[in-house]
């Protein structure tokens, strides 16, 4: 079939390796081009086919929703859609899609060759770190070639609510629709993110209005007016001359605000203004953390951990950092991290542990560093000096190094977990298993103790592949004269299997919460804790 003269000037707006006519429905009414390598058929072939059912299933939704939003002498795209394999082969296609005016709903197609473009989580949306990460790269990308991109929050209240009353599978229908929806109107098909509680986050060319936005968004979606679900948009211009590390800044603290007050508080108007806002509260932020740890505005609690050789006996205790509401220390840590604060923290934390020690000879101690504190050499001469001048608690203190934060040097940092461990201190690498870096830091740290994370630890009742992992990992730790212990053991039969694994020592809800002072162990004969036993390794060697 001969291509129609409104046609050819529908596919002039763009170079093409394949040039495709469609009508309303998506039926192929004419094909020129590289048909047989992009969609696995000659072009003749293709006529009378459906264009979708030569996009992958992950992506078709997504195409049938970009045709769906085109009105006469609109433009879609490009949105980078992957097609469907080929004798195993992955294969993506840049499509931009264009309604003729008065050409009875045909489309007219242009398809390039792309990278495979893989799904960036459920439904091809990006978590929110991936989007993080993905948008610096787009933005950047686009102001090279001039293009005005902005972030897009849209809220759909309630849609969650109606999916999951409309049972498994046509709940599953509904996400899967409007996460179409919400990649149709972004930058290439694939800069979308789902951000939990029916919020979501976007990147696209500034060509509508966030109101038109919305009621595209509403259209494409097309649910039952009962419903009442009515999306709403946020706007935030592009980034001006702000550098990549500037620009991820001002995209978290945009998000940030969204995911906490929606649209009880005005956006920033453009990505520029969103860095100068974040800068002001984290300077907030820094001043009043600071204060906050200089005046050691925050409590130690204190969780027993008990010794697994023969019946359980306390080993020692964890302190733990709590701040005034008690609730969960991490994201005041994270902060601290963030802001540059950590060494501060970690040494008021560490003062008030040693006051403990002093106050209570037969108290033994794990106190938490982050990877950051660990790799300053600052940190690490100050803390041993304070160590030198303390020495009844010799033998008392270990520290665990957390993955909170990556350590960057690992022989620097082994350096100077050596330079602790030569003033009488264990080390313990905790949340192993919870991060990629764990078996590296095993490899090239001297420590004493591995910690296994709760994750691995807390359902192994139920998960028997769990137990023969953490058989394997003790082995391993066994044969490097490494001790181990599991935290999050809750139930006596998650410590039946930790036993017959050989894990060394145990610490969870099982055996006491964190308490404001160490408390006796409860299974100890007349209420009061053994003696602790001596350690393997550096401890004994200083007796």
């Amino acid at each position: 079939m001969q291509l129609t003269h409104k046609a050819l000037l529908g596919f002039a707006f763009a170079s093409a390796d394949l040039l495709i006519e469609t009508s309303a429905d998506g039926q192929i009414t004419t094909a020129l081009g590289a048909g047989e390598a992009l969609a696995g058929s000659k072009d003749q072939a293709l006529e009378g086919a459906f264009l979708f059912d030569f996009v992958a299933a992950d992506d078709r939704e997504l195409v049938k929703m970009v045709f769906k939003g085109l009105r006469d002498g609109m433009r879609a795209g490009p949105i980078t859609v992957r097609l469907s394999a080929q004798g195993g082969e992955d294969r993506a296609a840049s499509l931009s899609a264009f309604r003729l005016p008065n050409n009875n709903g045909a489309v007219s197609c242009v398809m390039t060759r792309a990278t495979v473009a893989r799904a960036a989580g459920p439904n091809g949306l990006h978590d929110r770190a991936s989007f993080e990460t993905a948008a610096v790269a787009i933005l950047e990308h686009a102001r090279a070639r001039g293009l005005e991109i902005e972030l897009a929050m849209v809220d759909v209240p309630g849609f969650e609510a109606a999916a999951q009353r409309a049972g498994e599978t046509e709940g599953a229908e509904l996400r899967a629709r409007l996460a179409a929806v919400i990649r149709a109107q972004s930058y290439s098909g694939g800069s979308a993110a789902g951000l939990g509680n029916d919020r979501y986050a976007l990147l696209r060319e500034g060509r509508e209005t966030p109101q038109e936005l919305s009621r595209r968004i509403a259209h494409l979606l097309d649910l039952d007016p009962a419903l009442d679900i009515a999306p709403v948009v946020h706007a935030v211009g592009g980034c001006g001359e702000l550098a990549a590390d500037h620009m991820l800044r001002a995209v978290r603290y945009t998000m940030d605000g969204f995911l906490s007050e929606g649209g009880a508080s005005t956006p920033p108007a453009d990505l520029s203004q969103a860095f100068e806002r974040s800068v002001a509260k984290t300077m907030a932020q820094v001043n009043a953390l600071g204060k906050r740890v200089e005046a050691r505005d925050f409590a130690l609690f204190f969780q027993p951990v008990v010794s697994l050789k023969g019946p359980a006996r306390l080993h020692h205790y964890e302190a733990l950092i709590r701040f005034g509401d008690q609730g969960a220390p991490f994201p005041m840590i994270r902060m601290a991290e963030e802001l540059d604060l950590v060494c501060a923290l970690d040494s008021a934390v560490v003062d008030k542990a040693l006051e403990h020690l002093t106050r209570r000879p037969d108290l033994i101690l794990a106190v938490n560093l982050s990877g950051r504190s660990i790799g300053n050499s600052i940190f690490v001469a100050e803390l041993g000096k304070r160590l030198v001048a303390h020495p009844q608690v010799k033998g008392r203190l270990m520290f665990e190094l957390t993955e909170s934060a990556a350590v960057g040097d690992l022989p620097q940092a082994d350096r100077h977990l050596q330079s602790l461990r030569a003033l009488g201190c264990e080390i313990c690498l905790d949340d192993f298993g919870a991060g990629a870096s764990s078996l590296a830091y095993l490899q090239q740290l001297n420590v004493d103790v591995v910690k296994f994370d709760g994750a691995f630890i807390r359902d192994l009742e139920h998960d028997s592949r769990g137990s023969a992992f953490i058989s394997q990992l003790v082995r391993m730790c066994a044969e490097m004269k490494v001790e181990t212990l599991a935290e999050m053991v809750e139930t006596p039969l998650v410590e039946q299997v930790i036993r017959k694994a050989g894990v060394d020592m145990a610490q969870g809800w099982l055996y006491g919460a964190a308490a404001r002072e160490p408390a006796p162990f409860p299974p100890v004969s007349a209420g009061a804790p053994s003696a602790p036993g001596r350690r393997r390794g550096a401890v004994e060697s200083w007796g």
